[in-house]
């Protein structure tokens, strides 16, 4: 041993999702008498929460577990996550882990550290997937501005391309009042910030064990997350379009705490590929979802996620998601470049896209998004918005968020860390972020 408390070290890849279940095994892991260190420190143990959603996977947790061994070379090693959950036995093979746990496993971690000595032979703990039907609560507090609160696993969609139903297992969510019980341990620790995770939130309210009956809908639970006092900010994070229903949108509209923020996920502006993705919707859902956010909510800020490179999308398909998000009124990309997962049904499709033509459409795309955003932030500039300053000092400056996802810089002011003020849009600098003008004095 180190010293005589246990020490432990986490490291996530991944999603808000991970981030936040990241958290809750740290905090399962204090109560067992454990003390967080950070990742570069010497550990007695060090846990690596992973994910599956690239192929780069493999390669991301070896360097991570060689990080490990470097801060401590006799660090007991333990992989969680998707990728621990779909390849236990690829991440057995690598040197220096010692311990492996499925998607059943993961948040019963202290259960599996009785010896804390080096294993000559990985230890793999990793069920069914089919036995992941239970729901484990989660939120993680990141920095001190904002959490991310899971409310939702899992997913019962198909898509062609996607590993997560066979890392996660079935759709299920958190009771409401579980739910509304941890947004108040939040803002009872002064966090300003909720922002909403799942892997498939908008499916919110499917009970355990496979019980396919909503209990509640995504739009309740909204609306009792606006009652719950002392946080001033509620973000939705990534939602698909078929399950953004106008009432959602209109609600947002009315509230003083969900802000004018939403991530919809496109993946392709192509009907053709849109159906080989097995997608549940089609291209005039979604510029129909993003029409009623403009009409109800003309400032928010809408992201989108798109996959560039997906098997059959020829130039001239790419061309029509190119253009079909050029048209729409957005304000940024997140562009992902499709890779091929084992045990998906496109790995076996026709058409495959080299991979320097999926490289260079991702640029293309990563293009258009910068141009999006400095558009959206234009259309801002000169008028008064209310920001959450974070921690971070990077050269004397310091970073905020407007409730409609501006990102505002100022001179560093350790004061106004997670305060709010209101301030007036300036001017869009060489770095991309906008320039402001303080117009009342700290709020919170």
């Amino acid at each position: 041993m180190i010293n005589q408390t246990k020490t432990v070290a986490f490291h996530t890849l991944g999603c808000k999702l991970n981030f936040s279940e990241t958290s809750t095994i740290a905090r399962n892991l204090k109560d067992h008498g454990y003390q967080k260190v950070e990742f570069t420190d010497p550990a007695n143990v060090y846990v690596i929460n992973t994910c599956s959603v690239t192929a780069n996977a493999d390669r991301e947790c070896r360097t991570i577990v060689k990080n490990a061994l470097k801060a401590n070379p006799d660090g007991f090693v333990v992989v969680v996550g998707c990728y621990a959950q779909l390849k236990p036995e690829e991440i057995a093979q690598m040197e220096g882990v010692d311990l492996v746990l499925g998607a059943a496993e993961k948040f019963n971690v202290a259960q599996y550290l009785e010896n804390l000595n080096k294993q000559e032979e990985t230890i793999i703990h990793s069920c069914e997937i089919e036995e992941a039907d239970f729901y484990v609560g989660s939120y993680s507090i990141g920095d001190r501005t904002r959490a991310f609160l899971k409310v939702q696993d899992g997913c019962d969609y198909k898509c062609t391309y996607c590993t997560i139903p066979l890392a996660r297992g079935i759709s299920r969510s958190d009771t409401m009042n579980n739910v509304l019980k941890n947004a108040r341990e939040i803002a009872e620790k002064g966090i300003k910030e909720i922002v909403l995770t799942g892997v498939n939130i908008g499916d919110y309210g499917k009970g355990e064990f496979g019980n396919k009956k909503h209990e509640h809908t995504f739009l309740e639970l909204v609306q009792e997350l606006d009652k719950v006092d002392n946080i001033d900010r509620i973000r939705i994070s990534s939602i698909e379009p078929n399950l953004l229903k106008n009432e959602t949108i209109e609600f947002v509209s009315q509230s003083e705490r969900f802000v004018p923020h939403f991530h919809i996920p496109l993946q392709s502006g192509s009907d053709e590929i849109l159906k080989k993705m097995k997608r549940r919707y089609l291209s005039n859902l979604y510029e129909d979802r993003v029409a009623k956010i403009r009409e109800v909510l003309p400032n928010a800020c809408i992201g989108v996620d798109v996959i560039v490179g997906f098997p059959g999308e020829t130039e001239e398909l790419f061309l029509e998601t190119y253009n079909f998000l050029n048209k729409l009124p957005i304000s940024y990309l997140h562009v992902f470049t499709y890779s091929e997962r084992d045990n998906t049904e496109a790995i076996d499709f026709e058409g495959v896209v080299e991979p320097a033509e999926r490289k260079r459409r991702n640029k293309m795309l990563r293009i258009l998004s910068e141009k999006k955003r400095q558009a959206f932030y234009q259309t801002q500039l000169g008028s008064t918005q209310k920001v959450l300053w974070e921690h971070d000092n990077k050269e004397g400056k310091m970073f905020g968020f407007t409730e409609n996802y501006v990102k505002v810089q100022t001179d560093f002011d350790a004061s106004l860390v997670n305060q709010t003020q209101y301030v007036e849009l300036v001017r869009i600098n060489h770095n991309g972020n906008v320039e402001i003008k303080v117009k009342e004095p700290i709020l919170s």
